[in-house]
């Protein structure tokens, strides 16, 4: 199996895979909310908060959302600023180099259905934030979306224009993109994508099936020391992969 099923899960990349480049965006947000560095702004906009000294991100991705915050912004506008549309490029591609995502068309692999479905097994819907790591509320947002976002982070999720009406909370429906590709889904060439996120993402009632599993996967991901480790997305040209 790819190099990304067999390393400490990546809950950035864990995101994007189950619900595209907005599920990715959100855990972005989340993460940099809870370490001080963006707040809620006037209704439906996240802006940087005035924390002093150095800036600590965990992920590229997060770096270059910082980067794009300039000004305020709801969460929708952020995929269109340049430096997010890069990073969010150079993540796809490396989920493509990795088997996990297809190219064209765009859309996950059977492997990327197997490893989704074995970190569900394994990690649990939280009902609540009480006793968890940052890194593990980061993960159960990666891997359930909304239901999780609201669970360890209501507020700022309603502030922000993270759920709700027009927000950019996913549902994971067609999160690689519309128009064309809507055909392949409906006659079926990927079988069991759709039915992935019908089934996990669209159930916004109560719990997940997979509750009773221990949390304590949940605490792996990746540290990049305010983004000296990996890839910089905060500037330079962006890598391969599709938009």
């Amino acid at each position: 199996m790819s190099h990304a099923t067999s390393t400490a899960p990546d809950p950035y990349a864990v995101a994007l895979l189950r619900g595209g480049d907005r599920a990715a965006l959100t855990v972005a947000l989340a993460g940099l909310h809870l370490r001080g560095v963006v707040e809620a702004g006037r209704p439906g906009t996240v802006r940087r908060t005035g924390a002093k000294g150095m800036v600590s991100f965990r992920h590229p991705l997060e770096k270059a959302v910082r980067t794009s915050l300039y000004r305020p912004a709801g969460p929708r506008e952020l995929p269109a600023r340049e430096v997010v549309r890069r990073a969010l490029a150079r993540m796809r591609a490396e989920l493509v180099a990795q088997g996990l995502l297809r190219a064209l068309p765009p859309g996950r692999t059977r492997g990327a259905r197997r490893y989704l479905a074995e970190l569900r097994d394994h990690h649990a819907l939280p009902d609540g934030p009480d006793g968890l790591a940052e890194d593990a509320m980061l993960f159960a947002v990666a891997l359930y979306g909304e239901r999780a976002l609201m669970a360890v982070l209501p507020r700022f999720a309603r502030e922000a224009g993270l759920v709700g009406r027009g927000s950019l909370a996913d549902e994971g429906r067609f999160p690689f993109g519309r128009g064309n590709d809507i055909r392949y889904f409906r006659h079926g060439a990927d079988e069991g994508f759709l039915a992935d996120f019908d089934g996990d993402d669209r159930d916004h009632g109560g719990g997940s099936a997979h509750h009773g599993h221990d949390h304590g996967g949940g605490s792996h991901s990746h540290d990049y020391g305010g983004g000296s480790h990996g890839h910089d997305y905060g500037g330079g040209c962006g890598g391969g992969g599709y938009g």
